[in-house]
């Protein structure tokens, strides 16, 4: 849950924040780009979280109505298609943001095996 004491612009700033330290070590040249795409990410995180506590409230359908000659009807907010857009391009740009770390060799469950032929060799 977004923390409603800040304003929507230190909430960015603490999320910028927040990615940036997964990038600081990132060379120079491809720095810049992570920069703007942090900042994109920033934004579009706190966007879909104030969208999702208005959804949470308010529900992603309402009663809608053209004119007083129509009856009434069930549509989609706005708000709802607003939040799977932008959290859709949030997604692909964390995607691209992890592309650009370093990648690291998962670690091998230790099964003992190792310490148990090491230990034979020994004898």
């Amino acid at each position: 849950m977004p923390n409603t004491d800040l304003t929507i612009d230190q909430r960015i700033r603490k999320e910028k924040a927040r990615l940036s330290k997964f990038y600081k070590d990132m060379a120079t040249e491809k720095k810049g780009i992570a920069v703007g795409l942090i900042e994109r990410a920033a934004f579009m995180r706190v966007q879909c979280e104030d969208l999702e506590i208005d959804l949470n409230k308010n529900g992603w359908t309402e009663m809608f109505q053209q004119s007083d000659k129509v009856d009434p009807y069930t549509r989609a907010r706005p708000e709802g298609q607003t939040y799977n857009t932008l959290n859709a391009n949030y997604q692909k740009i964390i995607k691209q943001l992890d592309g650009m770390l370093p990648k690291t060799e998962p670690k091998k469950a230790d099964d003992g095996m190792d310490d148990f032929i090491d230990g034979r060799e020994d004898e």
